[in-house]
């Protein structure tokens, strides 16, 4: 299972994280069927869609998409923590006829000004309502967010947190002491599992190679242990620099073994799939 790609759709909606322009070959529409032969080639089954932008129209649209796509498993949507009525919110997207694919919500934390948005007592309140409903909240945040991360893991025991990406630590500038020292307590935590996904991207696009992603993935391994990392490809995003294919032999040439529970089990497990 891919626990990370999206779909996106720039034709008809704006995307303000495609301003920059060295993501240009992103603006064009990346559907379910541009994804279904790379999943097939790659021998995946299933993926876990998440959002690519602060919308509910977005979430909506992809709850439909998971309904109508038979290898969707699941959808990680957007909703306003700090929307009072987020608790309504979440219950109206649940009982849509495809609201049970909802399985998780993110918000882009790293592009917040205030590094420690994530201890604002309203967003507080909002986590308060995804644990109430079993969902998981996925942490988009780098590494001067991690701290703050941590302070609200340690804050809701009881919620379950994938990070993403592994925090986007820098890899081109062979960023290791300050990600790793602020990564290792919150790997600590037992209510967070961790996304093997998205490095390619922090590499440098163009000369990138699996050697320099290695150290990465392996470190997560002896933080997390196996049984709370996932595999995502972050596709679309990750073809500014690799194919799916690519990706993933990265991936599994860094495990250096076969592992079914990083690639399918553990994302079926956190994100409560049967």
């Amino acid at each position: 299972m891919d626990a990370h790609q999206h779909f996106i759709f720039p034709s008809r909606v704006h995307y303000p994280w495609l301003e920059d322009a060295a993501l240009a070959p992103l603006r064009r529409d990346f559907t379910p069927e541009d994804l279904r032969p790379l999943l097939k080639q790659c021998g995946v089954d299933r993926t876990i869609v998440v959002q690519a932008r602060s919308s509910l129209e977005e979430t909506r649209e992809l709850l439909q998409i998971a309904a109508s796509t038979d290898y969707v498993a699941g959808v990680v949507g957007w909703v306003d923590l700090c929307d009072p009525q987020v608790g309504q919110v979440l219950d109206a997207l649940m009982a849509l006829p495809e609201g049970s694919y909802l399985v998780g919500i993110r918000h882009q934390v790293h592009d917040e000004p205030d590094p420690h948005w994530l201890l604002r007592p309203e967003v507080e309140r909002g986590l308060a309502a995804l644990e109430q409903r079993g969902l998981v909240y996925d942490l988009l945040v780098r590494t001067r967010e991690l701290p703050a991360a941590l302070a609200c893991v340690q804050n809701f025991p009881r919620l379950r947190f994938v990070l993403d990406h592994l925090a986007k630590p820098n890899i081109a500038q062979r960023q290791w002491d300050e990600w790793l020292r602020a990564l290792e307590p919150l790997a600590a935590q037992p209510n967070v599992w961790v996304k093997l996904s998205g490095l390619v991207t922090e590499a440098h696009w163009q000369h990138w190679k699996p050697e320099e992603l290695a150290p990465y993935i392996r470190q997560a391994l002896a933080l997390f242990g196996a049984s709370r990392c996932l595999f995502g490809s972050d596709w679309p995003v990750c073809t500014l620099a690799a194919s799916y294919t690519q990706v993933k032999e990265a991936l599994e040439q860094a495990i250096g073994y076969p592992d079914s529970a990083i690639m399918g089990e553990n994302a079926r497990h956190v994100y409560r799939m049967k």
